[in-house]
């Protein structure tokens, strides 16, 4: 079974091979936005009011060689349209079924880009609500996770008792998980929430930021539930709609200010983009991992410690084709976690550090800590008989703990080598 702490290293790579599956076709059939190609004519349905519709996307006409002297201009923007299931087209059946989250996600990132007026600031207070709203759900997995580090010594003896009989091993960490009430797939739920938000979250960034028309996505069963300035040009569908420029945050490879809706690559080695956005959140991924990681003896255990460290360097490569928005919107939320998982759990195995271990680290109690499990009582063990009635596997004393699933000599004595008692 894969642990919660691999399975959460997982999601970024899992994530990614997921958005390029759901980008590659619309990617593909995207013109880019600094394309120096002449316009196309396009033609649009009108709208109701008389006015051009902004969905669908106008089609346009085929383009024409450059004449002599003419000026090429940029092609233009794609509109910000739901996403509408083609035929039996799986990926396109997955986009529409995200188009409620997405839409939910960017009329807040709207709505908070209106009030401040800063992309990279909306994206941050954004990320916090969502954080805020998912608070009980990551600390049941962060709780879940502390409980399977204190039950380790007794899942240890059970291992080193029943060495052999795996179909053993595993019964009686069943019953020490019914005992304790520990959950070892508890950081399932979480797994899954940061799946389903990293798919709209990138489609946020890569096309609804960048797009020169989003009314269709500002209604709500076709009532406006959001007016938004546009920038001057955005009308002429070659300037997207917000203001994709991080005021406050510099791209050193430009020269300029970060654009939320293109990658930030700080420079290319061998056609490979290094973006300091990304190397950052490989630290902040590296420092969560080191606070998860429990400590052991077992060489084995280390080993496989060591390479999950590896995991996070894996953001390094998203970094050069992944929108700066997505990098700062997981920057945020593993500082969140960390912070989360801090008051829970304290600093874990962060330290000792390269053999430094601070002051304040040593003896730490976590504001929020996790008191070791306890035993149930009989009457609040799980099974088919109902609540307040034991289970026969369930009632255990001390005695049968320590010694385990050995029988009475009563029992014992029923059969003898004639096959009856004598």
């Amino acid at each position: 079974m894969t642990s919660p702490r691999r399975r959460y290293l997982l999601i970024p790579a899992l994530a990614v091979f997921a958005i390029l599956a759901l980008a590659g076709p619309s990617l593909a059939q995207s013109p880019s936005a600094g394309a120096a190609t002449p316009a196309p004519q396009a033609t649009q349905t009108p709208g109701p009011t008389g006015s051009l519709a902004p969905c669908p996307n106008p089609t346009a006409a085929p383009s024409h060689s450059l004449a002599p002297g003419q000026t090429p201009t940029p092609t233009r923007r794609p509109n910000l349209c739901p996403a509408s299931p083609e035929g039996t087209n799986p990926l396109s059946l997955l986009a529409w079924g995200f188009t409620p989250i997405f839409q939910a996600i960017f009329l807040a990132l709207v709505f908070f880009y209106s009030v401040i007026g800063d992309i990279g600031i909306a994206i941050i207070v954004v990320t916090i609500l969502i954080r805020l709203l998912l608070v009980p759900v990551f600390r049941a997995q962060i709780v879940s996770q502390r409980r399977m580090q204190l039950v380790q010594p007794e899942l240890r003896a059970i291992s080193n008792k029943y060495k052999g009989d795996r179909a053993k091993i595993q019964e009686e960490q069943m019953r020490l998980y019914q005992e304790r009430g520990v959950n070892p797939l508890a950081g399932c739920v979480p797994t899954i929430v940061t799946m389903f938000l990293l798919f709209p979250m990138y489609s946020v960034f890569s096309s609804g930021v960048s797009a020169p028309d989003i009314s269709s996505m500002l209604q709500v069963f076709g009532v406006q539930v959001l007016n938004v300035k546009c920038q001057l040009l955005a009308s002429t569908g070659t300037v997207p709609c917000l203001d994709p420029v991080v005021h406050w945050l510099p791209n050193p490879a430009t020269g300029g200010l970060l654009d939320a809706s293109h990658p930030e690559i700080l420079f290319t080695i061998f056609g490979f983009g290094f973006s300091l956005l990304a190397l950052i959140s490989a630290l902040l991924q590296l420092v969560q991992t080191r606070m998860m990681t429990p400590s052991t003896s077992d060489p084995q255990a280390q080993s496989m410690q060591r390479t999950m460290l590896l995991l996070p360097f894996l953001s390094l490569i998203y970094g050069s084709f992944l929108p700066a928005g997505l990098f700062l919107y997981w920057i945020v939320t593993t500082i969140f976690s960390i912070v989360q998982q801090y008051l829970i759990a304290g600093w874990g195995s962060l330290f000792p550090l390269f053999g430094w271990t601070p002051g304040f680290a040593v003896n730490h109690t976590p504001r929020f800590a996790v008191p070791p499990p306890k035993p149930r009582k009989p009457s609040e063990a799980p099974g088919p008989t109902g609540a307040g009635r034991p289970t026969p596997s369930a009632i255990r004393t001390a005695k049968d703990n320590a010694a385990g699933t050995v029988r009475p000599n009563k029992e014992r004595a029923r059969t003898s080598r004639r096959g009856r008692r004598r």
